[in-house]
């Protein structure tokens, strides 16, 4: 009696566990990703299972390379334009004024030279855009001027 319900049990468990691991295995397959015709024409049908395994886990690490480079460029686009608040209040330029930012960037004063003063505002409205020249603040009410990212 203890083994009628223990092999469907067990049938359950394998079904449950074991056959999407198996299917798993099969996702991301050059074997999946080919018809049967393209993956003959490439002559992949004469590799070993475990040299079509050594490929796909390649291709699966290539593939993560190329998505980690197209976010490496993504983030270095995102770059080319930020739009935030002054973390806390702005009162102007004294020639090295550090400004941050609620994204969490901080940006420094390019050019000592630029001097603005005026009524304490808080948390307004900023940009930084990357020009040919370097990156240029704007923040309201206040003329545009350059800044330099600084490192932390």
């Amino acid at each position: 009696m203890k083994h009628r319900c223990l092999v469907p049990a067990l049938f359950c468990a394998f079904v449950c566990f074991a056959v999407p691991q198996l299917h798993a295995q099969d996702e991301g397959s050059i074997k999946q990703a080919m018809s049967p015709e393209e993956f003959h024409k490439a002559g992949l049908d004469k590799l070993s299972d475990d040299e079509l395994r050594n490929l796909d886990r390649w291709l699966s690490g290539d593939r993560e390379k190329t998505a980690k480079k197209a976010a490496a460029k993504t983030s270095k686009a995102k770059m080319d334009l930020i739009v935030s608040r002054v973390n806390g209040s702005f009162g102007g330029l004294n020639g090295r004024t550090v400004i941050e930012l609620e994204d969490g960037t901080a940006w420094k004063q390019a050019n000592v030279d630029d001097h603005f003063r005026g009524s304490p505002v808080d948390h307004p409205g900023a940009a930084v855009l990357r020009g040919v020249f370097g990156y240029k603040m704007r923040i309201e009410g206040v003329p545009e001027f350059y800044v330099d990212p600084v490192k932390r």
